[in-house]
């Protein structure tokens, strides 16, 4: 079968199992489920499959200090943050809003790499950008009514450390294997939820099958698949194409919600949703070097990650 083909087919299923997240939440939240504990179990088991993996592949479990300093920062600190703030919005504003806004960090990234990496901002990107953002303005609109401001600014938050760990990520992953770097952030991830689980009154594990259930889809389909599927990818279309065929993961997102919770958009708001994945898809396009987005394991090589 032509890998092209292939190369697509794996990064839309792996698009489907991160856009279907937010969903997998908002049941483990009904279910009783706090944001910290859920996010402390989901990379919990994450890290134990990440390392069984590696395990089963016969990589090295050893890095080196400096790099091992560096995963702390991007788990523990920056995807800590980026996963606290993303799960936190769906339970202020729609999952849809939430998927939308999470994705103008293209927009962060271009800005950050201008300053960090001095990588030109061409006429393509700043057209690209200012399409997002004003597409983000039609999505929210001008009076923000029925739209929860701190719900916005959580998925806001999001975005920019999720730019954040993509540029940081893109310097201290270079020499790992994906699985290798997915594994220790997801276990820096867990620790450093853990202790933010203490801090807001210790682990909540009392949810019930529903929450587990819930739980169960995020770490198998929306972690462990969604990462291993989307690195299958890269490896057949190359980080660019990649990057631009999951964009595709926020129209998931924008259809479960509306199949599941009944949740809609009004013509508006699909209007400038659509402005907001195309300046990404530019943005993203605009890219001959280095990919825009990455993911623990969800991200690496060289490559971009996908976990939010």
């Amino acid at each position: 079968m032509n890998p092209l083909i292939v190369g697509v087919s794996y990064v839309v299923l792996s698009a489907a199992g991160f856009g279907v997240m937010s969903i997998f939440a908002v049941y483990a939240y009904g279910a009783g489920a706090t944001v910290s504990s859920l996010l402390f179990l989901r990379f919990l088991f994450a890290a134990l499959i990440f390392f069984a993996l590696m395990a089963w592949r016969k990589q090295p479990l050893r890095v080196g200090k400096r790099q091992l300093m560096g995963l702390f920062v991007l788990g523990g600190v920056l995807y800590t943050m980026q996963s606290l703030s993303f799960f936190s919005s769906v339970q202020y504003i729609s999952t849809s809003l939430a998927a939308l806004v999470l994705y103008t960090f293209p927009v962060f990234v271009a800005i950050l790499s201008y300053f960090v990496d001095k990588e030109a901002l061409g006429f393509k990107t700043v057209v690209a950008m200012l399409l997002s953002l004003a597409g983000m303005g039609l999505v929210l609109g001008l009076s923000f009514d029925g739209v929860d401001p701190v719900g916005v600014l959580l998925a806001f938050g999001a975005a920019l450390f999720y730019s954040v760990y993509i540029i940081v990520g893109n310097r201290i992953g270079k020499g790992l294997s994906a699985y290798a770097t997915s594994a220790y952030v997801s276990l820096f991830a867990a620790l450093s939820l853990f202790g933010v689980s203490q801090a807001q009154g210790g682990l909540s594990l009392t949810f019930d099958a529903q929450g587990w259930w819930a739980l169960a889809g995020i770490v198998v389909f929306s972690t462990v698949l969604a990462i291993g599927l989307f690195f299958r990818g890269l490896q057949l279309i190359g980080s660019t194409k990649a990057s631009v065929v999951s964009t595709a993961e926020p129209v998931v997102t924008i259809l479960c919600s509306a199949a599941v919770f009944g949740e809609t958009l009004g013509w508006m708001q699909l209007l400038g949703g659509c402005a907001v994945l195309a300046g990404a898809v530019l943005i993203v396009s605009g890219k001959d070097k280095e990919p825009v987005k990455q993911k623990p394991a969800e991200q690496q090589p060289a490559a971009h990650s996908t976990m939010p």
